[in-house]
């Protein structure tokens, strides 16, 4: 617990730096793609140490989310066999795959939206979506309206709720991580049953 703490703290001191924005950026990119933690992790303290700042940060995520989607759509549609069917093989997630791809452009922008504001992993929904084709429009307006709902919301909360929630997250940090690993390794897990 003491790592976390000072991962914590850590987070809540890189809020303050002047390449904040910088750091909170590549962590939304990059998770878009290939990184399995999601910049939740970074935007919240962010937003707690700099409420003036909460959507701008929101903003941040939401963009860079968006262009780090791209990025796993580009892996998809050019890489998939050198780098994407990889990707999916660390999650646990290449069988399913060939099943899901079949029907996924049936419903592909929906499926980015939702995976944009879900505990999902993203990652293997921007690269399926650059494996079947999906149109990049869609899937770019999918990724922007998903992400940025998902981000925006969390600003809003540590906007409107600042203190009490920094108070309760630092009361519970312990348990409120346990329960967001819980979370995700839920989100990889449903995911490998819904493909």
């Amino acid at each position: 617990m003491k790592a976390l703490r000072r991962l914590y703290n850590w987070t809540l001191h890189i809020a303050a730096h002047k390449h904040a924005s910088w750091w909170l950026a590549g962590i939304s990119f990059i998770e878009s793609s290939i990184f399995p933690i999601p910049p939740d992790v970074a935007l919240m303290p962010m937003c707690l140490a700099r409420r003036d700042k909460a959507f701008t940060y929101a903003f941040i995520c939401t963009i860079s989310g968006a262009l780090g989607g791209a990025f796993g759509y580009a892996i998809g549609y050019f890489l998939f066999e050198s780098v994407g069917k990889h990707i999916l093989e660390f999650y646990g997630l290449a069988h399913e795959f060939d099943v899901f791809k079949e029907k996924f452009n049936d419903w592909g922008g929906w499926i980015v939206f939702i995976a944009g504001c879900a505990p999902i992993p993203y990652k293997v929904i921007t690269i399926a979506s650059g494996v079947t084709k999906l149109n990049l429009m869609v899937f770019m307006v999918a990724s922007v309206l998903g992400r940025g709902f998902r981000f925006y919301l969390v600003a809003a909360l540590m906007w409107k709720y600042g203190a009490p929630i920094q108070s309760f997250i630092e009361k519970y940090l312990g348990r409120l991580t346990i329960i967001f690993i819980v979370g995700l390794i839920a989100g990889f897990v449903g995911l490998k049953y819904l493909l």
